[in-house]
């Protein structure tokens, strides 16, 4: 585990041809990696506009194998500029089995990693059970050379259980590669509502276990692709980097950016001692979580 090490998000819009969005990528990479930067998340399925807005058989067809093109690239970007990178696809596991599966690269390129998003929504805009089988393979952290990566994706920022359950399995760092956003048709107080819900579920996730948390969403607005259920999706952006208190190290606003920020690993080390969560868990009594409900 590096003791200082130096993050990057890479918030962007994204348009409908996926050429173009990986040259985007691989150029923001390019810069953060020139400012120092260790380690480079992505935001969630990046390759390609949000499809899951609506219902379309047609949209399967951005599903590639892993390893498949999409790997090869960012496998060739990582080696070149010796960084680790997050990143998030879409997977076609098998005919008619898909994932949204994030996968993590060395800096020699190779693989470290992959991780299956758990959590599937199924809301208005969301319409992600319709695409992806949940994960199959656990919170489990990837081994990388920057530290023990507890990477989840998106709808597991809001569950306590994903994150608890990284940690207790030694992840160093959280990280939640993310597309959310609101309904055009939202005021502005339930916007501020729903984003400052957002974030500070995720910082708590930090304090709750020690460690350094970074979140990185989409940004710019997204018509619907048939444009009739809904308008579309803005979404806000608002990317950032805490602490193992919760701290915040660098807040995006809605702009396309960078995201930059210099966390010192060894805090959490201090952190624990000081807020012992761990250690005072009460895990004699906690097996009434595994029921859906208490009735």
């Amino acid at each position: 585990m590096c003791q200082s090490l130096h993050v990057a998000a890479i918030q962007q819009t994204c348009c409908s041809d996926s050429q173009t969005n990986r040259q985007k990528t691989s150029t923001m990479i390019e810069e953060a990696v020139r400012n120092g930067a260790q380690l480079v998340v992505l935001q969630e399925l990046h390759n390609s506009l949000y499809f899951c807005q609506t219902e379309s058989v047609d949209a399967f067809e951005l599903a590639e194998p892993i390893p498949g093109s999409s790997t090869e690239f960012y496998s060739s970007i990582a080696r070149s500029l010796q960084v680790v990178i997050v990143t998030s696809l879409f997977e076609r596991r098998a005919p008619g089995l898909y994932h949204n599966t994030a996968v993590v690269f060395e800096r020699d390129g190779s693989q470290a990693g992959q991780y299956r998003k758990m959590h599937i929504p199924d809301d208005p805009g969301f319409y992600e059970k319709f695409y992806f089988t949940p994960g199959d393979l656990g919170f489990a952290p990837i081994d990388t050379s920057v530290g023990r990566l507890g990477v989840l994706v998106c709808w597991d920022q809001w569950y306590p259980e994903a994150a608890r359950l990284m940690c207790l399995a030694g992840a160093e760092l959280l990280i939640y590669p993310t597309a959310i956003g609101w309904d055009p048709d939202d005021d502005a107080p339930e916007k501020e509502r729903q984003r400052d819900a957002w974030f500070t579920v995720q910082r708590a996730h930090a304090i709750a276990n020690g460690v350094p948390l970074i979140s990185v969403n989409r940004t710019g607005f997204e018509p619907a692709p048939d444009g009739e259920r809904h308008k579309g999706i803005d979404f806000w952006g608002y990317s950032f980097i805490c602490g193992p208190q919760g701290e915040v190290l660098n807040l995006a606003d809605e702009r396309e950016q960078i995201l930059n920020a210099v966390i010192d690993q060894q805090r959490s080390e201090h952190v624990r001692r000081i807020w012992p969560f761990l250690r005072d868990r009460r895990i004699d009594a906690y097996s009434k979580i595994l029921l859906r409900y208490r009735d």
